[in-house]
């Protein structure tokens, strides 16, 4: 009789255990970070040349985008050849459903936009602000294209009702010179 009550106290415990404790979706996965969404904004991994698109002939910038962190997050080191530098960290936010980069710079400037996947575009949006304080809004796209990723930016200061092209770049493959 011992043994039994000792058997159906323990099949209770471990069931009402089990129930309580179920694995996360993130322990589920022994790696983080996989599937689809994660992987949407890899086309722009690489070692880039920036062009400015109306002048294709002049490299602007050099850009290196990787995967840290476990793959969770898209990092960008940016180089102007004008001296400028700046990074940008993206990462897809699952319990949003999300795409979030921030954007930071050696001027000491802060981008956050956000957004997500349309089609094979990914376009993130967001509101920066005006040395005077005043709101501007932001928005971006980062699409394949040839051989590379274009990068087109537009900025509003009327809520949206008109956008004004920020810039319009094109990363194609780093190719090194006798210089670098």
């Amino acid at each position: 009789m011992l043994v039994w009550a000792a058997a159906v106290l323990l099949a209770y415990a471990t069931s009402s255990w089990c129930e309580n404790h179920t694995p996360s979706a993130s322990a589920q996965s022994a790696v983080p970070c996989t599937g689809g969404n994660y992987r949407q904004f890899d086309f722009w991994v690489g070692d880039w040349d920036v062009f400015d698109v109306e002048n294709p002939a002049v490299v602007v910038a050099h850009a290196r985008v990787e995967l840290i962190l476990n793959g969770c997050v898209l990092h960008e080191l940016y180089e102007g050849l004008d001296g400028h530098r700046g990074e940008s960290f993206s990462i897809y936010d699952v319990s949003r459903d999300t795409w979030h980069q921030s954007w930071v710079n050696d001027h000491g400037y802060l981008l956050t936009i956000e957004g997500r996947m349309h089609g094979s575009s990914m376009n993130l949006g967001g509101i920066d602000h005006l040395p005077n304080g005043n709101p501007r809004q932001v928005r971006g796209e980062w699409r394949p294209q040839d051989r590379g990723v274009r990068e087109v930016a537009a900025r509003s200061t009327d809520g949206g009702v008109t956008w004004a092209p920020w810039f319009d770049l094109l990363f194609l493959p780093h190719r090194p010179t006798a210089h670098n």
